[in-house]
Formats: C-alpha cells, sequence, structure tokens
C-alpha cells in the first residue's frame, strides 16, 4: 500500500486488517503500468505471503495449495467485493464498519476501535498517521 500510495496510483482513506480478510477505502487514481493498482496489490502480497510462508511455515503455506494451471497457491479471494462508494454517508457508514469490526462478533480483538493496532480509527481520532499511507476523507469531500 507505502508503494502505491508513494507512487500516487492510489490515496487510502480507511483500512482495517484481520485475521483473514482486509477491508480498504481507497481511491485509484492510476494505471501502474498496464496493472491496475488493485492487481498491482494483489499479487505484490501474494508473492509476499508466499516468500514468507516457504521460509516460516510450510504447513500453513499448503493450506492456501491450489490446482490451478497458472498458479500453486492462491492467497486472496478470487472476485473480491468492490463496492463503489458514491455519496458522503456512504462513505462514513463504511469507515465506521471497517473500524468497527475488531470488536463485534466472532472476532472481538478489541473491546474499543482505538485499542485495534492494524486499522486507520486512530488516525481519525488524532489526527497522527503512523503509518505513513493516510489521506483524510474530509479532503476528498
Amino acid at each position: 500500500m507505502k508503494f502505491l500510495k508513494t507512487k500516487e496510483f492510489i490515496r487510502i482513506y480507511g483500512f482495517v486488517i484481520m485475521p483473514n480478510h482486509i477491508h480498504l477505502i481507497w481511491e485509484l487514481l492510476e494505471m501502474n503500468g498496464k496493472e491496475s493498482p488493485h492487481s498491482s496489490f494483489l499479487k505484490f502480497t501474494g508473492h509476499q505471503f508466499l516468500k514468507k510462508l516457504r521460509n516460516e511455515n510450510l504447513r500453513l503455506l499448503e493450506k492456501f495449495k491450489v490446482d490451478l494451471v497458472n498458479k500453486d497457491y492462491e492467497f486472496w479471494q478470487r472476485d473480491s467485493l468492490p463496492i463503489e462508494v458514491y455519496s458522503t454517508e456512504i462513505i462514513f457508514q463504511k469507515l465506521e464498519y471497517l473500524h468497527n469490526n475488531p470488536c463485534k462478533g466472532k472476532w472481538m480483538l478489541a473491546n474499543n476501535p482505538v485499542d485495534y493496532r492494524y486499522s486507520s480509527f486512530r488516525f481519525y481520532e488524532t489526527g497522527i498517521d503512523r503509518f505513513g499511507i493516510l489521506t483524510h476523507i474530509g479532503e476528498r469531500l
């Protein structure tokens, strides 16, 4: 995400990284060569997952094994669910949903969104971007 943001291919307004999925509110600004920033993100992170698991956890790597002609492992769900955020109301609804995701349901990773480390919530509370990738949604509206 940092590479794509630095190269000005995307703007990231919010995110949460969960144990088995990620939610992002981002704006795609420009193609990365012939590839969309979304495709670049999936490809790069997939290669990083593969490298890390080959070096550190072969047993876990086997859980991502697939029987496909073009690849041996798959880390991202095919046809992820992009949702166009077309109004101010929807943007804030999605930000609230993703920031509260770690504090609900089966996850309960934190009691309060501010306590969950892998989220943009604290940026919206303090204005401090400790990830170096975020743009406040107010700058877009």
